[in-house]
């Protein structure tokens, strides 16, 4: 039966790899150790898990990893990347699985459901008991967004880009309180919230500044004059994630772990 929805999910064009590689690749990595810091159990559930790129990175960490994806084009790559983990084809309102997790985790997706009081509430019901489920989404009141409405690039800090509505596919947008509103009226209980990556460019400009910034040269203002070369470019994205966390108002992505 067709199923318009699944048929939209998969329409989508943002890849990882492909757009703005470098900063989304680095940004998921703050994103998983973000989950780390705050998952519970031996198990997780990745809701949804895309190519599998930061399933992989879980699966490290966790006895038992299961993703669950809309795009079977997406699940191709993410069973390559990680053989041993199970997948299944499903939008995550309509998923049906019997087990229970430890850790379930909503990554970059709540701003595209239609409704995302139902999806919370189904992604909580494959809760363990005392189970977290960690909900991860764009800040529409990130400090580039601030600087953008300054700018006059956005009219509004909630605003959706073009690229936001039919590249990335985004319904909505997020602060902190309207998540905290969603997940509360969804019936779920909010244990923590915080931030993931501060950061006060653009997503095209900090991904050509990683990429083609002078990390190496020496330079003045990057690292410490006439100390022992270090890795700057990793040092300055572990700072922008530790700055993030005592400033997740200004942060690139917002979370929220919620329990049943």
């Amino acid at each position: 039966m067709r199923n318009p929805e699944k048929e939209k999910q998969e329409s989508l064009t943002w890849d990882r790899g492909a757009h703005y590689a470098t900063y989304n690749q680095i940004l998921g990595y703050y994103q998983v150790r973000s989950c780390l810091e705050n998952a519970r159990g031996t198990s997780l559930l990745d809701l949804p898990c895309g190519d599998g790129t930061l399933t992989a990175m879980f699966a490290e960490h966790f006895r038992r990893v299961v993703g669950v994806d809309a795009s079977g084009a997406h699940l191709v790559k993410a069973r390559q990347k990680l053989p041993e983990a199970e997948f299944h084809e499903s939008l995550i309102e309509e998923l049906s699985l019997k087990e229970k997790f430890g850790t379930v985790v909503m990554l970059n997706i709540l701003e595209h459901v239609i409704d995302p009081l139902v999806t919370l509430r189904k992604a909580a019901s494959f809760l363990e008991t005392n189970g977290v489920l960690i909900v991860q989404v764009p800040n529409a009141h990130a400090v580039n967004r601030k600087i953008a409405v300054l700018m006059g690039t956005l009219s509004s800090c909630e605003e959706l880009s073009p690229f936001d509505l039919h590249v990335a596919g985004h319904r909505r947008s997020y602060t902190i309180a309207t998540l905290i509103d969603d997940a509360q009226r969804a019936g779920l209980r909010v244990e923590k919230t915080g931030g993931v990556f501060y950061k006060s460019l653009s997503t095209p400009q900090i991904d050509w500044f990683l990429a083609q910034g002078p990390w190496e040269k020496g330079e003045f203002g990057w690292g410490r004059v006439g100390a022992e070369p270090r890795d700057w470019r990793s040092e300055f994205c572990r700072a922008c994630y530790e700055y993030g966390k005592d400033h997740p108002e200004d942060c690139n992505v917002i979370f929220a772990c919620l329990t049943n």
